[in-house]
């Protein structure tokens, strides 16, 4: 007896009354993806469906929270360290910050605001090297309210930052010039004094008071914070301010404050928003974000169409066990669901192992990360390439939800012509050449 009849034996006569997705519908199917000496070709290709189904949707959930992982890690760290709206003085120099921050910090919505006086200047240590940095000249209260900055001490405190002449700098900057805590860094700025023989750089050795480390790279490498006074006199602006950068409580709705902010200073300014200076890098990476998206849906989309092929073949080998179906009773519905049902099941079977594949890559990815470096002997993702000191993955649900729906959706559509074809195969034809 063929498979197709010890299957359907029991419904033999029950044409009218089989419901759909009876019992046998799905013992037909689960027997057509067993795999059979006489099936292999049909079970090789519904493996590489499942293989190429579970791996598209892994690789698209990985993707794209990595994708979301450094967007909310460089969105979260810049942010961090930078104002969101940034204030400049127009007509006539800052020299009235403090009462400029003190009304900004008024206005519903913002956080803090901090004038600032920062420059570019050549770092070196007690080695010969030296390297270039930004400083930023900030009041104490200031830096404890930059979180990123406060929360992240390796060694040293920002206590007493403001009066006792202090740096404070990045943990890649220490390690590059070979600093420790307690050791001079000297700075050395190129708008320093004026001479009748000309500008002379103007160079000063600093205690270095506490050592930062916020994990973005770029700015471990490159910050240095000082007292707002000090860089004052270090830079020439003594009594002066060159911006005042305000922190929000919102970031995504500061331009709804932006207004509110420069009329709150009650003097002339003009301000720049974070949106605007970092627009080009952000929609890069969105950008970055939805190629990638395309491009891995296209694993997934042929591996849906490995299911057709695979069906059709399937279709092609089980031409007489579709004639015995029909002349027992099943109806085209009935072949029409056996066929959907096996093709369906390879896709979700698939869905579900890439899901279970993705998420746990997600949850382990810099374990995994550090154990491909230990077995390559290699750093995979350096920090000094990538920004970012780890390898971050944010899992959005609503993405996860979508990939999934994407990729049963393709599994099941990849079903429907090879599976009507199935239900249009004449019995009398099919036993013919049998």
């Amino acid at each position: 007896m063929s498979e197709a009849t010890a299957a359907a034996a029991p419904s033999a006569g029950a044409r009218h009354s089989t419901r759909p997705f009876a019992r046998f519908e799905w013992m037909l199917a689960g027997r057509y993806l067993r795999s059979r000496r006489r099936d292999a070709g049909v079970s090789v290709i519904a493996g590489f469906s499942f293989l190429g189904i579970m791996l598209g949707v892994a690789a698209l959930i990985i993707v794209m929270s990595v994708m979301n992982g450094f967007r909310g890690e460089l969105l979260t760290r810049i942010l961090g360290v930078n104002g969101h709206v940034v204030m400049y003085p127009i007509d006539r120099p800052l020299d009235d910050f403090s009462d400029v921050t003190a009304a900004v910090e008024t206005v519903p919505g913002v956080a803090f605001a901090m004038p600032l006086v920062q420059g570019q200047v050549l770092a070196s240590g007690l080695a010969s090297s030296s390297t270039g940095a930004l400083v930023k000249g900030v009041r104490g209260e200031d830096l404890a309210d930059l979180k990123p900055v406060s929360e992240n001490i390796r060694q040293g405190t920002l206590d007493g930052f403001s009066e006792g002449g202090g740096l404070a700098i990045g943990s890649r900057l220490a390690e590059a010039l070979g600093l420790r805590l307690g050791d001079n860094i000297t700075l050395v700025s190129p708008d320093g004094d004026v001479t009748p023989l000309g500008t002379t750089p103007r160079v000063k050795a600093y205690p270095v008071a506490a050592i930062f480390e916020i994990g973005l790279s770029e700015y471990d490498a490159s910050y240095v914070y000082m007292p707002l006074a000090e860089a004052q006199l270090f830079f020439n602006h003594e009594g002066l301010a060159q911006s005042v950068e305000i922190f929000v409580d919102d970031p995504d709705r500061v331009q709804d404050l932006q207004r509110t902010i420069e009329t709150a200073a009650g003097r002339p300014n003009y301000t720049v928003t974070w949106q605007t200076q970092n627009q080009s890098f952000f929609s890069a990476l969105e950008v970055e974000r939805n190629v990638m998206f395309i491009i891995l849906t296209l694993i997934v989309l042929v591996a849906a169409l490995n299911i057709i092929s695979g069906l059709f073949m399937l279709v092609k080998d089980k031409g007489r066990d579709i004639a015995i179906l029909r002349t027992m009773g099943a109806t085209r519905g009935a072949v029409m669901r056996v066929f959907l049902i096996t093709g369906a099941s390879i896709g979700f079977a698939g869905t579900l192992a890439g899901l279970i594949l993705g998420v746990v890559f997600c949850l382990n990815i810099e374990n995994i990360r550090q154990f491909f470096s230990w077995l390559s002997g290699t750093i995979l993702f350096n920090p000094e390439f990538y920004f970012l000191s780890q390898l971050p993955a944010e899992i959005d649900s609503g993405e996860v939800v979508l990939v999934v729906l994407m990729a049963i959706g393709l599994s099941f559509l990849a079903t429907i012509l090879p599976s009507w074809q199935a239900s249009r195969l004449d019995p009398v034809e099919a036993l013919r050449y049998e």
